[in-house]
């Protein structure tokens, strides 16, 4: 059966996590970094420093890895943590795309399933409450925005921005538009994904209207 990473004081995890945003990157992600500038103390520290590995906040020799430094960024820390937990938790994403979204209730299942614990097992009680105080700090809807658009044709999420900003024509003139208030209106054809959750559709448009239509063009 497969394992979920889960932390022994689940709680623990907002430290931590507010702690790096505010502490310089060091050098490794190290059991003493952990415990003296996260200030996560003991066996919680040790926990804590393997949990972190597991997400891929640090690589297998504990270096500070791409989706750490992203988490510091606050631009991009919301997404960095859902990569994360779409990565760390893959068996439960993979049985239902929006994991994020499901009750208590539902992710209980989907753990006790892979990991074919009892339900009342302590493993899957920190499990669950580890995923839900991760999921405190990830923010899914660009991400998932863009999964629905790229869809099953293999495009990367750059390549599906660029078809986005090749559909808005270039600016003409627009020292003159703003002299004489002359209004421009684009028309921006996607291919929606089939689905009845109004939230991918507000997702898409959210990340429309944040990384594309901007006064720049």
């Amino acid at each position: 059966m497969a394992t979920l990473p889960y932390l022994t004081s689940p709680g623990g995890l907002a430290k931590a996590f507010n702690a790096i945003q505010s502490a310089a990157t060091p050098p490794k992600v190290s059991g003493d970094f952990v415990k003296t500038v996260l200030g996560i103390r003991g066996g919680s520290g040790d926990n804590m420093t393997t949990f972190l590995k597991r997400i891929g906040f640090a690589s297998s020799d504990g270096l500070p890895t791409e989706i750490y430094r992203k988490f510091r960024n606050q631009q991009t820390s919301g997404a960095a943590v859902a990569e994360a937990m779409r990565s760390a938790y893959s068996e439960i994403f993979r049985r239902n795309e929006f994991a994020n979204l499901l009750s208590d209730e539902e992710l209980k299942g989907h753990i006790v399933e892979i990991t074919g614990s009892a339900a009342d097992a302590r493993n899957v009680t920190l499990t669950l409450s580890t995923f839900n105080n991760m999921k405190e700090f990830a923010d899914f809807s660009a991400q998932e925005a863009v999964d629905q658009l790229a869809g099953d044709d293999g495009n990367s999420v750059e390549s599906v921005r660029d078809q986005i900003r090749e559909s808005l024509p270039e600016p003409q003139n627009k020292q003159r538009s703003e002299t004489v208030g002359l209004n421009i209106g684009y028309t921006i054809n996607l291919n929606l994904p089939a689905t009845s959750d109004i939230a991918v559709f507000n997702a898409i448009f959210k990340s429309l209207k944040e990384h594309l239509l901007t006064e720049d063009g």
